[in-house]
């Protein structure tokens, strides 16, 4: 596979050669995707309150951008998401779907010299590795030899700062604009159930068991920064943070590697493996995500100030320390008890949910692991008619005002 530094090194000559674009497609997941996983869920998984060295960090920044563990199998291999891109999918459809691109890679002023109705504008984004999580080998001729996916993907964006879809990084942001299920539904190598399976999904959500189970019931795409602190990374706490990414990696991105997991009947293994020897150093730069903070004009101060106190009067047992979770002690909630939806539980080991770590609430709507509160007031709404709480109107308010500040 070509190294990045001599991808980008060819950038210039690509964009002579073809001119600029945003974007090519693919998300994570497989329809009849390769194995599922067998990565050790009890392999350096704990959280460590030491602190990454830095040079951990920024190998996990480049694990996390750029590394597809040689998922290029799936994409290429089986899905031939490659011949698609190549010659449909342009900059301007690559956009609506989701797919971001980083401003700084791009030269100066190129947007007002190029065609983006054009797909050779997206192979020439591709080669010069501007589109945020997707990685290609593109030849001397112009076409795409093999594509694979990364984890920045679905976990993060940009902030539009050329124009909607382009822009700077933003890591562990959720890609809530991302439709993976359309991107995976143009492969040809799927049958018409599957894409119609993937095309129900819609923007911001994927299920991460569709193709180990057959069911759907897809979630929300969560953020993937403040999680230093959370002990099980996943809606229904199956493992902690190694144990998701290694999931995801083997039974998803379709990456050579190793999971193991007995309970949900899950055992791959890859020689060599591409992908645990990796796993520290990825949750290490997880680890240094901070959660972005809200600006002051997204709330209003007094209503946070009697938001809170209603908020450890009502929510703290679960949400312990505002943006925490009993999880971190062991405990898990049943459908029933939270009132939402428990399809999805009943597809996982645990058949139950952990409370949620609250973090940039503002930023990425909507709410629940799949997303049937489009906002915070529609949360807060909930939760006062399924405990009861008894809440007036301003009440209500001044927890939205709280939630938002989080």
């Amino acid at each position: 596979m070509t190294t990045l530094p001599k991808r980008l090194a060819e950038r210039t000559r690509a964009l002579r050669q073809i001119g600029f674009a945003a974007l090519a497609i693919v998300g994570l997941s497989g329809g009849q995707a390769p194995s599922a996983p067998e990565a050790a869920p009890t392999a350096g998984n704990t959280v460590d309150s030491a602190k990454s060295s830095s040079a951990l960090i920024a190998e996990g920044q480049r694990i996390f951008r750029f590394d597809t563990f040689g998922d290029e199998q799936l994409w290429t291999g089986k899905l031939r998401l490659h011949e698609v891109v190549e010659k449909s999918v342009d900059p301007t459809t690559a956009l609506s779907v989701g797919l971001k691109v980083d401003a700084d890679v791009l030269p100066a002023g190129i947007l007002k010299k190029v065609d983006l109705k054009s797909a050779a504008t997206t192979v020439a984004l591709l080669k010069m590795n501007a589109i945020v999580g997707i990685q290609a080998d593109v030849d001397a001729n112009n076409h795409i030899t093999r594509l694979g996916v990364t984890c920045a993907l679905c976990h993060s964006t940009v902030d539009d700062a050329v124009m909607p879809g382009i822009g700077h990084r933003k890591d562990g942001w959720p890609n809530r604009d991302l439709n993976v299920g359309a991107i995976i539904a143009l492969s040809p190598a799927l049958t018409a159930e599957q894409k119609q399976v993937y095309s129900s999904w819609g923007p911001g959500k994927y299920d991460p068991r569709y193709n180990q189970d057959g069911k759907n019931t897809p979630l929300v795409i969560p953020p993937a920064y403040g999680l230093t602190q959370i002990k099980n990374e996943t809606y229904t706490a199956e493992g902690p943070i190694s144990y998701w990414n290694a999931y995801v990696a083997v039974t998803q991105m379709g990456a050579q590697g190793n999971f193991t997991d007995p309970r949900l009947k899950i055992d791959v293994t890859h020689a060599p493996d591409r992908v645990s020897s990796k796993l520290p150093a990825l949750r290490a730069y997880q680890h240094s995500l901070s959660v972005p903070r809200a600006a002051g004009a997204t709330f209003k101060p007094d209503g946070v100030a009697r938001g809170r106190v209603l908020f450890n009067r009502t929510c703290s047992t679960c949400h312990v320390g505002g943006n925490g979770t009993d999880n971190n002690s062991g405990r898990l909630h049943t459908p029933a008890e939270t009132g939402v939806d428990g399809a999805y539980a009943a597809r996982t080991a645990n058949k139950a949910y952990r409370t949620t770590p609250l973090r940039g609430l503002w930023q990425h709507p909507p709410y629940f692991h799949d997303g049937s509160a489009a906002t915070l007031q529609d949360v807060v709404t909930h939760y006062d008619r399924v405990r009861a709480l008894g809440l007036t109107r301003e009440e209500r308010s001044d927890l939205v005002e709280y939630l938002n500040s989080l």
